[in-house]
């Protein structure tokens, strides 16, 4: 790797046709050229320039490296262009880790990059689960809520507020509660693995009153897809993402459970693996992505 820098000096010097023009072209003195040349031949023990006051000739051992050393140098010029082409123009394949209830919004948002950019390709990965960013090699992740400790950069996009929410049916059978505290008695509809599982549902009244309570779940599942399907078909209460539940309160699918009673609204993050020097898939992704999520019913800014 050392001989690296000479190597290029020495096809600089040859493609140039002299010293004087490397040195011109490379930002260095005439004498720095002649130096990386002279101590290129001497570490190997090989002449590779016959020089005289007019011209330089190549070697026989010179022309068979000049070979190689131009290969070398059209393949870091090509290495080069794929670095300018990934910072200014997005490109390959990007891939983007959120849970599932945001997977159609980030479609929708992605969609028009993709068009306008043939060259690039995505891969998104939906699951409620945490997904391991590093083994997935993830380029971008959407994370609801508070963030563990981590290397990836967070930026906040947006909060998103939450409902309780029942269908009519189960309204008809079974009733809705009045109080917080009449949850406990109805059906719940739980998503594991949450911070509100563990530490039960935060209310906040209107009037400024405060409690938590922890109703007890008769169905928990990791998959906020499936619990909102659920209480659609009137199996219990679940609590779910304003913009996820937007069109079915629209359709009379589900409606409010509480309404004087609010949640603490849940912070919407994106996560990249470094700040600074991301390549242009990212960056557009992340623009686009943020301009879409603001735009939503339920997300606040």
């Amino acid at each position: 790797m050392d001989d690296l820098k000479p190597l290029a000096v020495f096809a600089a010097v040859v493609r140039q046709g002299s010293m004087s023009a490397a040195a011109r072209q490379l930002g260095l003195s005439a004498s720095a050229v002649s130096q990386h040349v002279r101590a290129l031949e001497r570490s190997h023990g090989v002449t590779l320039l016959h020089r005289s006051t007019r011209k330089l000739a190549l070697s026989d051992a010179g022309a068979r490296v000049y070979a190689e050393c131009a290969q070398m140098i059209e393949a870091a010029e090509r290495a080069q262009q794929q670095l300018r082409a990934t910072r200014d123009e997005p490109t390959g394949e990007l891939r983007v880790a959120a849970p599932i209830g945001f997977g159609p919004y980030l479609a929708t948002a992605l969609t028009p990059l993709l068009l306008a950019h043939p060259a690039l390709s995505l891969r998104l990965l939906v699951d409620d689960a945490m997904i391991d960013l590093i083994d997935a090699r993830i380029d971008l992740a959407i994370r609801v809520g508070r963030l563990p400790d981590s290397p990836w950069v967070a930026r906040r996009l947006c909060a998103m507020s939450l409902v309780l929410c029942a269908a009519p049916a189960y309204r008809q059978r079974r009733g809705l509660p009045q109080t917080p505290e009449e949850l406990a008695a109805h059906h719940w509809l739980s998503q594991s693995g949450t911070a509100t599982a563990a530490r039960g549902l935060l209310l906040q009244h209107a009037d400024g009153r405060r409690c938590t309570v922890h109703p007890p779940a008769c169905v928990a599942s990791n998959n906020q897809l499936l619990l909102q399907q659920m209480c659609v078909a009137g199996l219990g209460i679940a609590l779910i993402g304003s913009p996820e539940a937007h069109a079915d309160f629209a359709a009379g699918r589900l409606e409010r459970v509480l309404p004087d009673w609010q949640l603490p609204p849940l912070d919407v993050w994106a996560l990249t693996p470094q700040r600074d020097a991301q390549p242009a898939k990212v960056r557009y992704a992340l623009a686009a992505i943020a301009d879409h999520l603001v735009a939503l019913p339920g997300l606040l800014p």
